[in-house]
């Protein structure tokens, strides 16, 4: 531990994760380091839920995004999340969600510290978090993800640190550690690449402000990222026949602009169909590096990438985690409010991809709620690419649940992303490029390249009727969520196919 507990004196701060636990009191915010299932604190949450077990509390748990080891199900399962920000994966979680046992804010991940470092959230009372090393003045190295640690850091009263011995201590360098100035006098970003360094490798906090420090030595969850298949290669068929019109045309270069792609099985799959397409030297600035991400770096058709943490299944795992140092100078990790600014994603071009649950005939597009109401995940970081990339492209596979739901609809049922932040749609049928196009337009676009032919003929009979009343976004507005009202009653819309018009 000498290696990585540099900090004079550490030894009179170490304590067991159920100590570190008894200082989180009912009623508290506490912050946690983790995002996509990295890096986040695992020890000192799993032991508090013990703990409610016996004694039972409430907290509020703000994080980066996702959480791995099972710690957001233990929470729940122990009853001890009031209230949950800003995106989760757990099916456990996300049940007590929708029964509205646990609040949940779903805000824009750009936003968390922007929100809570001006008070909008409450006071932070204890940050945890997950580190590789504590640096000689108590700097915190982080391991495989950065997401809001560095501000959770900074705002809360006290500060726990999990040191955990499983990350290589090679992973030391690899972050890129930036706070904005608080409003407003904030000065400009100075990113100007995806391979611009502009902090310290360390996250700094006043040795006098870490309470605890609790050895550790837990793995990550390993991503479930599931092979393409021939639908997500189809959509990577798609994208690559776009870009290389883009390039042909002279919209884009041969190198293409930086690529964001978001978290899951079909981004990642249709990331790394680019690998095939002839591009080289293309970089990344996103939220997570998949196992694409790994990938492309290898095969050289990435030259660097960015983000705000790693998040890989085991095999690429096996292969990366041991030999971090080899990619020192080809990756770097940020602060997520960095990842996903606004600023630098309009500074430097952002080609976003994102996933769908589903959209309209119009462009807007739902990415978080299941018929309107329940909960999946949470919109994340998509919304920060969407608004601002160079170019905005949502991808869906055109059927759900085995064609009995198209994922094409006529209106959605929530809305994400309205259609001013849309500019290409793209299912394994086809891409439709919405740029300078009208509702109606678009409307004839998306039925004909993206929907499935078993729900073509019904979209567009919806389309024509529509029409007829007029309108500059033409709807029946008596039908325009039909198709979710029978899904709710029959669990599927296949019996909108079978006359010109909804039941």
């Amino acid at each position: 531990m000498s290696h990585r507990c540099r900090l004079p004196g550490w030894e009179s701060k170490k304590m067991s994760a159920e100590q570190a636990a008894s200082l989180i009191k009912d009623g508290m915010i506490i912050g946690t380091s983790g995002f996509t299932r990295a890096g986040e604190a695992k020890e000192v949450p799993l032991a508090l839920a013990e703990r409610a077990k016996k004694e039972p509390l409430k907290i509020t748990l703000l994080t980066g995004a996702s959480l791995g080891n099972d710690v957001d199900a233990s929470l729940t399962n122990a009853g001890v999340l009031e209230r949950r920000m800003p995106f989760q994966v757990d099916r456990t979680l996300r049940k007590a969600i929708n029964k509205g046992e646990v609040l949940f804010s779903d805000i824009h991940l750009s936003e968390v510290v922007e929100q809570a470092r001006h008070g909008h959230l409450g006071h932070m009372d204890i940050a945890i978090i997950e580190a590789t090393a504590i640096t000689e003045d108590g700097g915190i190295v982080p391991t495989a993800s950065v997401g809001n640690s560095a501000s959770f850091a900074r705002l809360a009263d006290k500060v726990i640190i999990e040191v955990n011995d499983i990350w290589p201590e090679a992973l030391e360098g690899l972050h890129d550690i930036y706070i904005p100035e608080m409003r407003p006098e904030r000065t400009p970003i100075a990113v100007t690449a995806a391979d611009t360094r502009i902090g310290t490798p360390y996250i700094q906090v006043p040795p006098e402000k870490i309470a605890a420090i609790v050895l550790t030595h837990r793995p990550d969850s390993p991503s479930a990222n599931v092979p393409a298949d021939a639908d997500t290669q189809h959509i990577a068929d798609h994208l690559i026949a776009f870009f290389k019109s883009e390039v042909t045309s002279g919209r884009l270069s041969n190198q293409l602009l930086p690529f964001q792609a978001g978290i899951g099985s079909m981004a990642n799959a249709v990331l790394e169909g680019l690998g095939a397409a002839g591009f080289e030297g293309l970089t990344m600035y996103s939220e997570v590096l998949q196992d694409s991400a790994i990938k492309l770096l290898e095969n050289g058709t990435f030259r660097f990438a960015s983000a705000t943490s790693i998040t890989l299944g085991e095999e690429v795992g096996k292969r990366f985690w041991p030999n971090v140092e080899q990619y020192k100078d080809r990756i770097l990790l940020r602060p997520q409010e960095i990842s996903n600014l606004p600023e630098i994603i309009r500074r430097i071009g952002i080609i976003g991809i994102n996933t769908a649950l589903e959209f309209d005939i119009y462009g807007n597009v739902n990415s978080t709620h299941v018929c309107g109401t329940n909960m999946m995940n949470g919109i994340g970081g998509s919304g920060d690419f969407a608004r601002n990339a160079h170019l905005s492209i949502f991808i869906s596979k055109s059927l759900a649940k085995n064609g009995d739901i198209s994922s094409i609809v006529p209106f959605v049922s929530h809305v994400d992303h309205c259609e001013h932040d849309v500019d290409i749609l793209v299912t394994e049928h086809g891409l439709a490029d919405l740029r300078g196009r009208a509702p109606r337009e678009r409307a004839l676009i998306i039925i004909e390249n993206c929907a499935d032919p078993l729900y073509r003929p019904a979209l567009l009979d919806y389309f024509e009727r529509a029409c007829e009343r007029g309108g500059h976004t033409p709807h029946l507005l008596e039908e325009a969520l039909s198709w979710h009202q029978a899904v709710v009653e029959s669990g599927s819309m296949r019996h909108l196919t079978e006359s010109s018009s909804p039941a």
